[in-house]
C-alpha cells in the first residue's frame, strides 16, 4: 500500500531512541522528510545517518521541546531545512519524579508540574508553533504519544499518568479547534513496549524473582500480573507503524481518537 507520504515533511520529538527513533525511521522509509529531535547529539546523528544509509532524508535537531527556548531552536532547524512542516509526532515525554515506583504522596508539586511541561507543554509549544503553517496549506497530521497509563491509570508514577490523560484531552480540545481546517490531531497510547526502560524493568523483576537476566520469564510474569488478550509485549513498530498511517493522507477520516496499541490490555480485577 503506498501510504502517499513522499516528500511530506516530518517532525517527530524525542526520536533518538526507542519509539521516536522507530517512528521517525518508518515516517523516512515511506518517503518522509523527517526532523530527527533529541538531546544527545551522539545517538541523533546515529539515526540520521541510519535513515540516511538506507536512501532517506533526515536532519537532527537538538534541542528540549520541554523549554520555549528548546522548542524555538528545533523549529528554527526544521523550517530552515524543509520549510514547513506537514506532520508533527508529538513523543518527546518524561517524568520528574525520578523513581519508576513513585508514590502519589511521595511526588512534589514542583515534579508535579515539571511532568506535566515534559508531556503536554511540549505538545503545546510545537503545535503552537507549527500548526498555523498547516492551517495556511490546509492540511496537517498531528500525532501525539500518550500512554495506555493515561487510560488505566495505576497508582505508580503518578504525575505521569496524569499528564498522559491531559495529553488525550489535548488531542481532543486541539481536534475541535481545528476542525474543517485539513488538519487532524490524534493521539496514539501505547502498552508495554520493549524499550531501553523496559528491559531494565525485566532485569529488575528477574533479579527480585530470582531468575536474572531472562527476558522470556520475565515478560510472562509481567503479563501475568498485568494481563492482555495478544500475550506478548509490543515492539517499537507496533507503534511506528500505526502513527505512519495516523500521518498518511489515507488517515484523513480519522480525528480526535485516543487509539490504544497495547495487546488488548485490561485492568486486573480482584
Amino acid at each position: 500500500m503506498d501510504l502517499q507520504l513522499n516528500g511530506k515533511r516530518a517532525l517527530v520529538t524525542g526520536s533518538t531512541a526507542g519509539i521516536g527513533e522507530a517512528i521517525a525511521r518508518t515516517l523516512a522509509a515511506e518517503g518522509a522528510m523527517v526532523v530527527v529531535n533529541g538531546r544527545s547529539e551522539r545517538r541523533g546523528k546515529a539515526v540520521v545517518e541510519a535513515i540516511t544509509a538506507a536512501g532517506g532524508t533526515a536532519i537532527l535537531a537538538l534541542g528540549d521541546v520541554a523549554d520555549d527556548a528548546g522548542a524555538d531552536s528545533v523549529c528554527t532547524a526544521a523550517k530552515d531545512a524543509f520549510g514547513a512542516i506537514d506532520i508533527v509526532v508529538n513523543n518527546a515525554a518524561g517524568f520528574a519524579s525520578g523513581s519508576s515506583v513513585a508514590s502519589f504522596f511521595g511526588v512534589s508539586l514542583q515534579d508535579w508540574n515539571r511532568t506535566y511541561d515534559m508531556n503536554v507543554g511540549a505538545a503545546v509549544r510545537m503545535m503552537q508553533r507549527l500548526v498555523p503553517a498547516m492551517q495556511e496549506q490546509k492540511w496537517g497530521r498531528i500525532i501525539n504519544i500518550g500512554s495506555v497509563g493515561g487510560w488505566l491509570p495505576s497508582g505508580e508514577l503518578p504525575d505521569y499518568g496524569v499528564a498522559k490523560t491531559a495529553l488525550m484531552g489535548l488531542t481532543a480540545s486541539a481536534a475541535k479547534a481545528l476542525a474543517g481546517s485539513g488538519v487532524t490531531v490524534n493521539c496514539v497510547l501505547p502498552g508495554i513496549i520493549y524499550t531501553r526502560s523496559v528491559k531494565a524493568w525485566f532485569k529488575a523483576i528477574g533479579e527480585r524473582e530470582g531468575w536474572g537476566d531472562n527476558r522470556e520469564k520475565s515478560e510472562a510474569f509481567l503479563l501475568k500480573q498485568q494481563p492482555q488478550t495478544v500475550h506478548r509485549v509490543g515492539h517499537v513498530d507496533d507503534i511506528a507503524t500505526m502513527v505512519t498511517f495516523l500521518a498518511s493522507p489515507l488517515s484523513g477520516y480519522i480525528n480526535q481518537v485516543n487509539l490504544r496499541v497495547d495487546g488488548g490490555a485490561f485492568p486486573v480485577v480482584g
